[in-house]
């Protein structure tokens, strides 16, 4: 249930109404908008008489929510969140652009990459340390010793750092990492949800490759029923009938979510094409249709990369792509 205050009500009496819907035993999620307090009922609401919060002085309109996902629905919250990871916004106009090598192989190779990626305009670092493989004969990535390189880059360049996690034992080691991502592979491991949920760090939440829109919010969702409010989603294609692109990127999906959420969605064009010459162009268009932001892997030397090569840019590439998605970027505001 939703009810909105009016506009111009005194502090006082909206958290006295706050504190009569927490007495029911109802969770309340405020969101302070530029003219109006929504507050957004969780819980069994099927207790409140709709009519008298209704007629209260304070009250501008009561609503019912059907929809399942609550905390991340754009009802709940009117307004866009800005995800903040150090001076980087994501999110409410602001627009990030995340590059780096799918797996981290050496302190040589991360920190030429970060240095290389800033320069094209990069804002913030992308680097696998723990890699979910299809065979279990491929590179599994350098784990802890390459969250340790991530942040050897950092120092070098000062990026923040965005790695995958994919197994709750391995928290620990991410507690210096900036953005922890959940993988397409996991975006239902609802036990690492919960427990990101405890965390205020940012979550970087990509889709599941056979995954609905509504299955990817239910899982923002449990994030965010733990109290962490910092999710963006990442769209990385989903599997259909296509037989010459690793994925097929729904680019539906991102004015979908902005209409059905108001967390950021950004649009990760490498791992959706699954090779390195469509990765421009579906950058491009993910810009044009409204993404807060791009994940693209760049390496320095793709031939001889340990995982994904075929899908990643070389430096010299990404820093010609940047300079297009910058100019789309001034063409649509």
């Amino acid at each position: 249930m939703i009810v909105v205050i009016k506009p111009h009500v005194a502090e006082e009496r909206t958290n006295q109404l706050i504190e009569w819907f927490k007495g029911m035993g109802l969770g309340v999620h405020v969101s302070n908008g530029e003219v109006n307090t929504v507050l957004g009922l969780i819980g069994d609401t099927g207790r409140v008489d709709k009519d008298l919060i209704a007629s209260l002085d304070i009250v501008d309109s009561v609503s019912q929510v059907s929809e399942k996902f609550k905390q991340c629905n754009r009802k709940f919250h009117p307004e866009d969140t800005v995800v903040q990871v150090g001076d980087v916004k994501i999110g409410g106009g602001n627009f990030v652009m995340i590059a780096g090598p799918c797996s981290v192989e050496s302190e040589e190779q991360i920190v030429t990459v970060a240095k290389a990626v800033k320069a094209s305009g990069a804002q913030l670092l992308r680097g696998g340390a723990f890699k979910p493989r299809t065979s279990p004969y491929d590179f599994q990535g350098l784990k802890g010793e390459g969250i340790e390189l991530l942040k050897i880059a950092r120092q070098e360049t000062g990026l923040p750092i965005v790695s995958e996690i994919m197994n709750l034992i391995d928290l620990p080691l991410f507690e210096d990492v900036d953005v922890l991502q959940v993988g397409a592979r996991s975006m239902q491991n609802f036990d690492l949800l919960k427990e990101l949920g405890k965390t205020k760090k940012p979550i970087l939440l990509k889709r599941g490759m056979a995954n609905t829109l509504q299955e990817t919010l239910m899982s923002a969702e449990y994030i965010m029923a733990g109290g962490n409010e910092n999710v963006i989603f990442c769209e990385r294609g989903i599997r259909t009938y296509s037989d010459y692109t690793r994925n097929t990127l729904d680019l539906s999906a991102v004015p979908m979510l902005h209409e059905l959420s108001h967390l950021p969605v950004i649009v990760d064009p490498s791992h959706a094409t699954g090779l390195a010459r469509l990765v421009e162009p579906m950058a491009l268009a993910a810009t044009a249709c409204g993404a807060d932001g791009l994940l693209i892997e760049v390496h320095n030397d793709p031939l001889h990369a340990l995982c994904d090569g075929a899908q990643s840019l070389r430096p010299e590439e990404f820093d010609a792509a940047a300079k297009k998605i910058r100019k789309v970027r001034e063409a649509i505001l």
